[in-house]
């Protein structure tokens, strides 16, 4: 599965159905700078609108994960509801990912938070100990902001 290949055939068969990005996304209920990262391979389609994008394209999903009209003597091994299920769990490690690099800062962060009040007593110690702090608080901040994030949008 090629984001790039997928995203020229998504592009290639709106515009077979004068469809602009706008009016595809209206009906899929997106956004058309969603429709605008699909065709330019920065993301794939959500599982949830998966089927309704092939049905509007009128392809299969197979199709749209190959990223070419599959051939009329081909064979596929797999249907169309166990491709939207390997996406949809695909989707979600991905997220479970994401989550756990923002467990991971917070973590991190408190480590530097608990390492920077070892030092301390003399002017260099101090000089060393001021931006652990930052630092640390940087990193869980950015590690809250992760794990906010991926939560919110699932």
């Amino acid at each position: 599965m090629n984001q790039l290949t997928t995203g020229k055939f998504i592009a290639e068969k709106r515009k077979e159905k004068n469809l602009t990005q706008e009016q595809l996304a209206e009906r899929l209920g997106v956004s058309n700078k969603t429709i605008s990262k699909w065709e330019t391979g920065k993301c794939m389609p959500d599982y949830a609108v998966v089927k309704n994008l092939c049905d509007e394209l009128e392809i299969t999903v197979a199709e749209l994960i190959d990223g070419e009209k599959a051939e009329t003597n081909s064979v596929r091994t797999y249907d169309e509801e166990q491709i939207i299920d390997l996406l949809k769990r695909t989707q979600e490690l991905e997220k479970q990912k994401n989550v756990l690099y923002g467990v991971l800062l917070i973590v991190m962060g408190i480590a530097l938070q608990a390492l920077s009040h070892t030092f301390g007593g003399s002017n260099v110690k101090d000089f060393f100990s001021g931006p652990l702090v930052g630092i640390s608080l940087a990193e869980m901040l950015i590690g809250v902001y992760v794990v906010g994030r991926n939560i919110a949008s699932k």
